[in-house]
């Protein structure tokens, strides 16, 4: 089944930058679009990142479009999340997670099957 393991989290100051990781693993992983998951406290999970298959085309949420870059390493069973500028707001729980069946690419948390246990970005 695919796995998931995030991480990379820590506690930075505003402005600063951090790298989160994500080891995937599984049947078909290579073949699914995967995405960052946040959930910030007191808020509902929502997508900030998301990239194809290919590691070509990405969607990112306003709030973190500029300042974020997902990346993959489909040959390492990586993803990536690249975080600069980093604000408090930013602070919450990050998930990697990979797309489901009837996959339609967008930032809707739905068609996202599978997840990881997250990782800690505390921003001071």
């Amino acid at each position: 089944h695919v796995q998931l393991v995030e991480s990379g989290g820590a506690t930075v100051q505003a402005g600063g930058s951090l790298r989160l990781t994500c080891i995937t693993s599984g049947p078909s992983v290579s073949r699914k679009a995967l995405a960052w998951i946040r959930q910030s406290p007191g808020k509902k999970r929502d997508v900030i990142a998301s990239v194809d298959t290919g590691g070509v085309r990405t969607l990112y949420a306003d709030s973190v479009k500029g300042r974020f870059t997902i990346s993959r390493d489909s040959a390492q069973n990586r993803l990536y999340l690249q975080m600069d500028s980093l604000k408090p707001e930013d602070t919450g729980r990050y998930y990697c997670a990979a797309s489901g069946p009837d996959f339609v690419f967008t930032l809707e948390k739905r068609y996202f099957s599978y997840w990881g246990q997250g990782t800690q970005v505390t921003v001071s």
